[in-house]
């Protein structure tokens, strides 16, 4: 039986918001059904798939509800409406010019201008007129909290914690099973109920750590004193006060403590041996959910400054507060905004920071598909898997660069050096560092600039042989940008088809242009995604540059039987390329995009979001805009220093669950 533990969320109050409007309106007139005639044209049209706190218009002040929302929540969505809706001009609100393109609209047309559904949308405008908006606010900032879900250690932050309790570092998690990325990330709360497979391992590795941890004695010190005989209960109280505020990251109750010296004394009375029952003691601790989950205290526990010092030190370091954290806890000196910042910026200054944060940052820029990438060998004869580890390294030397100097992290896009090996040069064209990974120029024609003008990204972001735009362009919007484009509908055939002689030789960009012009459906996504791929074809799948793109045509099997071979053409590459929705952001090169990325305020504030997700463990929702606006504000007004984001947000009331102290 698997026990799964999800976001626990408070109810949307949505009713709240209408009751506070009911009788509002003026007298006589009945209000159009939002819900029942209005909503179901704007989901028809799929307005939802950009409109949402992921999607490519999340910087616009419309966001829908989530899908499955209950009528209150839609019918609050619906009077919210009102902040697009110009009550001295309605027919000039962008509530009507927008839907219809009478604005530019960069989803285009979606509602014909002199239809049912406008009538409708126009009619639900007069409604929110005559709504007074003084109500509306007042009502809205009653709204309620999100709850913050009960999360389970990850699986490095299992090894860590064994390591730092028992002096283990075999990393046993290698034998969970493989956890799985939600919101692009492994730790999100979403994700992390504990299936029978995991249960098993957990169960069979706590066996093995105890046993291992006793196997010659206490010769890890494990054990704080001297046991006279096999019923020291002195010395039994002493160890499990010790192990399992340790193993806890709190001190244990009088209840928890006496279960586990009777079990630690038991053990040891049948095995005639003290360290028979730690044994069994260490073993049931590393199966209690004290252990392997880190669940919200309440606002008036006794443990609440505990559960602080194991969010900082978990967001931090993946690992367990450390001796000073844990004594700050005991003291009660975790209580004011200024102590803990004391503490985060005390943990950022140590070096188990460090991997905490590439672990981060690999999984933001989802090294995971990298390393697993296939090329044509015959191809790419100068790409194999310790480029691909080289390509890593690469990312992960400018992020570090970056991040522990206190530089402008914008320029994590511009960047005109980058941090190379020998495997790298041969790819990029580049000379030979003078030190492997050292930092070197970009030569200045190369068009590299950036996180763009590397192999992770034009790498992983291409097929085993031809590039491919569209996956170029889907990861600068979810990754860069935080938009999340719809996969294509179920059984779409996403391969190109290859040219046949006789046809006429086409680039990838002309044959997607042509076979995305044919079907509007597929128009509707690729238009947002393709254009800023485009953009990248000066680099082949593996982030080679290239002048021109070889394009094979392959013979029919009959033409074949004639004697007619296959050909290779080299054809001329149009590289220009735009993101849809940002103003002036065309470009025909890594560094182009890089420029553009690096001055987009939805770029930064998606940095925020994603830091959000991993620190969080789960996907931001319309409660935490304020939240992630602080964070975005301090990291703008600090010269986008990545260490203060990091700092706002695991030290922020959201993410700790406290009230500061004033």
């Amino acid at each position: 039986m698997s026990v799964a533990l999800r976001p626990r969320h408070v109810p949307f109050l949505a009713a709240t918001l209408i009751t506070a409007i009911a009788g509002a309106a003026r007298p006589g007139d009945a209000a159009p059904d939002f819900a029942g005639e209005v909503y179901p044209a704007l989901e028809e049209r799929h307005c939802r798939t950009c409109h949402n706190a992921s999607g490519v218009a999340s910087e616009t002040r419309l966001h829908f509800p989530e899908s499955g929302a209950s009528r209150e929540a839609i019918e609050a969505f619906g009077i919210g409406l009102a902040v697009l809706v110009d009550a001295s001009n309605i027919p000039q609100s962008p509530l009507l010019l927008k839907p219809t393109n009478r604005i530019p609209h960069t989803g285009g047309p979606l509602i014909a201008p002199g239809s049912e559904a406008e009538r409708a949308l126009a009619a639900w405008a007069e409604h929110l007129s005559t709504l007074p908006v003084d109500r509306m606010q007042e009502a809205a900032a009653g709204r309620s909290h999100h709850d913050e879900p009960i999360r389970r250690l990850t699986h490095a932050q299992y090894d860590n914690t064994v390591r730092d309790l028992l002096g283990d570092r075999t990393r046993p998690s290698r034998r969970f099973p493989a956890e799985d990325f939600v919101h692009g990330f492994t730790n999100q709360a979403a994700s992390q109920s504990v299936t029978p497979a995991l249960a098993e391992a957990y169960a069979l590795t706590a066996e093995k750590l105890a046993r291992n941890a006793f196997r010659y004695g206490d010769e890890n010190g494990i054990v704080p004193c001297e046991p006279s005989g096999p019923q020291d209960r002195e010395c039994a109280a002493e160890f499990v006060s010790a192990f399992g505020s340790h193993a806890f990251r709190r001190p244990l109750g009088a209840e928890e403590k006496e279960l586990h010296m009777e079990l630690l004394l038991r053990w040891a009375a049948e095995a005639n041996n003290f360290f028979e029952g730690a044994t069994a003691t260490v073993e049931a601790m590393l199966q209690s959910p004290h252990f392997l989950f880190l669940a919200p205290e309440g606002a008036d526990s006794p443990f609440k400054q505990f559960e602080t010092a194991s969010r900082l030190s978990y967001a931090l370091w993946d690992a367990p507060p450390d001796a000073d954290l844990r004594a700050a806890a005991a003291a009660g000196e975790l209580r004011t905004h200024e102590q803990v910042m004391a503490h985060a910026r005390r943990l950022l200054t140590d070096g188990r920071a460090r991997p905490a944060l590439e672990k981060f940052f690999a999984e933001w820029m989802r090294f995971d598909r990298l390393l697993t990438s296939v090329k044509d060998r015959n191809r790419f004869r100068d790409y194999g898997p310790e480029v691909a580890r080289s390509m890593t390294e690469e990312s992960l030397r400018l992020f570090g660069h970056l991040v522990w100097n206190d530089l402008d992290f914008r320029e994590f896009f511009t960047a005109d050096y980058t941090f190379v090996d020998d495997f790298l040069t041969k790819v990029y064209g580049m000379a030979e560092p003078s030190v492997p990974f050292g930092k070197t120029a970009y030569p200045a024609s190369s068009g590299r600039a950036g996180i763009l003008g590397h192999g992770t990204f034009l790498a992983q972001t291409g097929k085993p042989v031809n590039t491919s735009p569209t996956e170029r362009g889907l990861f600068v919007r979810e990754h860069f940008l935080c938009q999340a484009i719809p996969p294509p509908p179920p059984g779409v055939d996403a391969s190109l088809p290859p040219l046949k002689v006789g046809a006429r030789p086409m680039t990838i960009r002309e044959t997607l242009q042509q076979l995305h012009a044919a079907d509007q459906v597929c128009a509707s996504c690729h238009k947002l995604v393709d254009p800023i791929g485009f953009g990248f074809e000066h680099f082949d799948s593996v982030g080679s540059y290239r002048k021109t793109e070889p394009v094979r045509v392959e013979p029919t099997p009959q033409q074949e039987r004639q004697g007619i071979k296959a050909s290779t053409h080299e054809l001329s590459i149009d590289s220009s390329g735009f993101i849809a929705g940002i103003e002036g952001s065309s470009f025909a090169s890594p560094r182009g995009a890089g420029e553009v990325l690096s001055r987009s305020p939805g770029c930064h504030k998606c940095i925020a979001k994603q830091l959000f997700r991993y620190v969080f463990g789960r996907s931001e929702t319309i409660w935490d805009t304020p939240t992630i606006e602080r964070a975005y504000n301090r990291f703008r007004n600090s010269g986008f220093v990545f260490r203060e984001l990091l700092l706002e947000l695991v030290v922020s009331e959201e993410y700790l669950g406290v009230d500061w102290e004033a």
